[in-house]
């Protein structure tokens, strides 16, 4: 397939309801409303294609982005791809999904989140976090840097209330995916987990909840730790 037919299947099924709905959660225009499951089905057809998903992120047009995250060959992506991706990333779904997921099935994923997570920019950094929270539940535990990790768990502590409004959400799910995925810090970070107890997070009048992180991670580990890592994380 090329970009120009993608480009106006995508205009063919977008919606304006879904539309409105992306828009409250930080999605920016140009967009036609695509819905998910139906990128999907293009994204059966196309498979991985490492330039066709370059050309289209390229456009833009963020539902253009988001398929070109699913059909985007990971291990063929450059430093300089991923940085330009989450430079161009304007969409809270792009930044800290799409571009997440790629840097994180990169050879990379973990160089580059060390830088992000350091930037002034709100999505960048948040992208950072996002994306170390996908690499430590689908890496296994012994192809994680520990001592790197509890590094960043007690900067996380120390940093997260003060921090801007998406990056303490990254920060948030990267307690918990540490707290439910990584065996070795397990303990450590219950215990951070407790101490940095409720975190605020600005959701633009929609209903989304953010999950308080000792009690999803005591959920998710109630039948023992350590949880299975993930097989994949784009979804």
């Amino acid at each position: 397939m090329e970009v120009a037919e993608i480009m106006e299947e995508l205009q063919a099924n977008g919606s304006e309801s879904i539309k409105k709905i992306l828009l409250k959660h930080g999605v920016k225009e140009p967009f036609f409303g695509v819905k998910i499951e139906y990128l999907k089905t293009i994204q059966k057809k196309v498979k991985k294609d490492y330039q066709l998903a370059k050309d289209l992120f390229a456009t833009g047009n963020a539902d253009a982005m988001y398929l070109a995250g699913l059909i985007a060959d990971d291990e063929k992506m450059t430093k300089a791809d991923l940085q330009t991706w989450v430079d161009e990333a304007l969409s809270n779904n792009i930044s800290e999904y799409i571009v997440p997921w790629v840097a994180t099935g990169s050879p990379y994923g973990f160089e580059l989140a060390l830088e992000w997570i350091d930037k002034h920019d709100e999505r960048i950094a948040a992208a950072g976090w996002s994306t170390l929270l996908n690499i430590v539940s689908l890496k296994a535990d012994n192809e994680l840097d520990i001592a790197k990790l509890k590094a960043l768990l007690n900067r996380i502590e120390q940093t997260i209330h003060s921090s801007p409004n998406r990056v303490r959400q990254a920060m948030n799910g990267f307690v918990i995916a540490l707290g439910t995925y990584v065996a070795p810090l397990a303990d450590e970070t219950i215990a951070a987990a407790h101490r940095i107890g409720t975190v605020v997070i600005d959701k633009n009048g929609t209903a989304c909840k953010i999950p308080k992180a000792i009690d999803y991670i005591k959920k998710a580990t109630a039948k023992g730790n350590p949880v299975a890592k993930k097989k994949m994380v784009k979804c």
